[in-house]
Parts: C-alpha cells; structure tokens; sequence
C-alpha cells in the first residue's frame, strides 16, 4: 500500500473539527475555531448569530472592507417525530439526501449529552423498498431508547443528527506523490480551514492585507445563508467573498486536480467579473489557476448576500469536489493551491 502524507496541515486542521455542526448547532466547532484564533494571538468577536469575525487593517486604510467567508455548518438531519417505539423520524437540514449517507450510525444532537443512534431504512428481506430510490419517508433512527428517556436525554422534535465522527474520514488514495483525499463532508470545514491557514500565514509572516479585512466564520449557510447575510448587512462590506467548494454537476468543465474552482453564476445571479479576473490573475501569480464554472441548481453565501443588497461585488472560489453533500472526493494539493490564491489576494489586490 502506498504511503501518503497523513500530517498534511489543511488535513490536520480538517481532522481538529470533526465535531457535530448541523445548521443551528455550531458552538462545537466554534468553540474548536475561537480556540485556534487564541493560540494564534488573533483577536476575534462573536455576535449574538454566533458568526465569528476577525477585524484586519489595511494598508490602504481608505480601501473597500472586503470579507471572507466559510460557513461554519453541515447538512445534517432534523428529527420531525418521535415514534412510540423511541424511533425517530427525520428530514433534511440542509441539501442531504439519504441515499448519499447510507445506513449506519449517527450522533444525534439535542439538549443535553449526543446520543448515538443507526440511521435503518428497512428490511430488504420481503420488504418494500427494493431498489426504488430512498427518501425520508423511508428513514428512521433506531435509538433503542423509550420517548420518556429522549426525553430526559432532551431529544426532541428540532434535535438533530450528522454521521459519527469515526464514519467521517478522512481518507487518503491513489497515486502517492499527488493522492486523493475523500471525507463526509469538506462542505465548508475546508473553507474553515483555508481562513484559518491565512490568518496562521498573515500571523507568521507579519503581511498586512491590502483593504480592510473581515474574515467571517458564519453559521447556518446549508438553511440558507442566514449567518452571512446577516454580518453582511451589519458590516455593509464592498467586497464578499465566499470560500467554498465547487460541486461537479454533469457537464461541468471542472477536473479533481490542484487547481481550485471559482463560480462564475448560480442560480441566483453572476458573480462581479472583474473581481473574478482579479482572482484569477493572482491565482496565477501565486502558481495556480482557478477553473471558473456556471451552476444553475446552487448558490452560495455569496451570491445569497448579493440577492439581499449587502454587498456590491461578490466572488466564491475553493476546492473542486466530486460527491458533493456525500462522501466528498479532492486531490489533496488543491488545498494548498486554494491557500497560496487566498494568500496572493488579500495581500496584494
């Protein structure tokens, strides 16, 4: 078997916020990231959302404040109903389907300690399901527990669930000098760890960004982008960048290489085109290019921020990703590539 380089830093970041953080439930990994900024000497605040924002001056002090920004949550599943039997009954939180998870088990997050549970579509032996496609009509979480001990455990309708962290990679394959690397989920943890190597180079290299800089953890982008549009309207930014993935639809002109991806459109408008020129351009100065591609089924915090009025030009760039809301797959120098663009830019445009 090959020998791949487990200690890769975006991988050890990655593997540091493991934690459960469906939309509505990211103290986890806040607290994970507020922990990171302290051993690093960042200054940071959180507001009453729970967004976490760093403030950076810039050089050109009469600049346009730019922010960048990775969402903090995951799609998960939200329980809708507690069987008498202790089974629950779930939906989506987020764009996740269940045939993309699998049965296995979950960690379900309410009130009090996480509880685990097996995610059970049903017997295959004399059942119904056969091989029709699975929806969540057909899902329930085996917990082996009564409703009166959910109860006290406080699982309730609105609790949560997200695959247990042993389920979630991440997983190294193969060519050994250039390897794969697959995980449930990179949506956004990557992002998060791409800010957070930025501060960690702007912090060891003493660089001071050209424009004022807001770097935003934000919460709750998988239901719609609340946490960003919400720093966005209160900080009023010029610029909003998002970094996040870039899912491969069909026919997308996307390859699972070094290069990172960067939105050109979704489904709600274009991206500003002389600010994508200019992360293309310093992506190249930095060694790299970016792919531009064109959605018609997503959106991003970006363009989510746009459609609301709160910032004048937007970008979204990242990782290019096979199995999006799945089991994600990445060639792993993407990430250095995406960190190398992140750096060129907001040190130099």
């Amino acid at each position: 078997m090959p020998t791949y380089q487990t200690t890769h830093p975006a991988l050890t970041l990655f593997s540091q916020l493991l934690v459960a953080a469906p939309s509505g439930r990211e103290e986890g990994i806040a607290a994970i990231v507020q922990a990171r900024l302290d051993a690093l000497g960042v200054a940071h605040t959180r507001d009453g959302a729970g967004n976490l924002l760093v403030r950076l001056a810039g050089r050109a002090s009469d600049g346009p404040l730019t922010c960048y920004a990775a969402h903090l949550d995951e799609i998960g599943m939200v329980i809708t109903r507690i069987e008498a039997n202790g089974d629950l009954r779930v939906d989506r939180s987020g764009g996740l389907y269940p045939w993309k998870l699998g049965e296995g088990p979950v960690e379900i997050i309410g009130d009090g300690e996480p509880l685990i549970g097996v995610l059970s579509f049903g017997s295959t032996h004399g059942g119904s399901l056969g091989e029709k496609a699975i929806g969540w009509g057909d899902c329930r979480v085996m917990t082996g527990l009564t409703p009166a001990q959910l109860k006290a455990a406080g699982v309730r309708p609105g609790s949560t669930a997200v695959p247990v962290c042993a389920m979630r990679g991440p997983v190294l394959f193969g060519q050994a000098d250039d390897p794969l690397v697959a995980a449930w989920t990179f949506d956004d943890r990557m992002g998060v760890v791409a800010l957070l190597r930025l501060l960690e180079t702007v912090q060891r290299e003493k660089l001071t960004p050209q424009n004022p800089t807001l770097i935003a953890f934000t919460v709750h982008e998988e239901g719609g982008g609340q946490g960003a549009q919400l720093v966005a309207a209160r900080e009023q930014p010029e610029i909003f960048v998002a970094i996040d993935g870039c899912p491969i639809p069909a026919g997308a002109p996307l390859a699972v290489d070094g290069r990172p991806g960067i939105w050109s459109k979704d489904r709600l408008c274009h991206y500003d085109q002389p600010l994508l020129r200019a992360l293309m351009a310093a992506a190249v100065r930095a060694g790299t290019e970016l792919q531009p591609v064109v959605y018609d089924g997503a959106a991003s915090d970006a363009s989510l921020v746009r459609a609301n009025g709160s910032a004048a030009r937007i970008a979204c760039f990242g990782h290019v990703r096979e199995n999006s809301h799945g089991y994600e797959v990445a060639r792993l120098s993407v990430f250095d590539g995406m960190l190398a663009a992140l750096v060129e830019f907001v040190i130099n445009e």
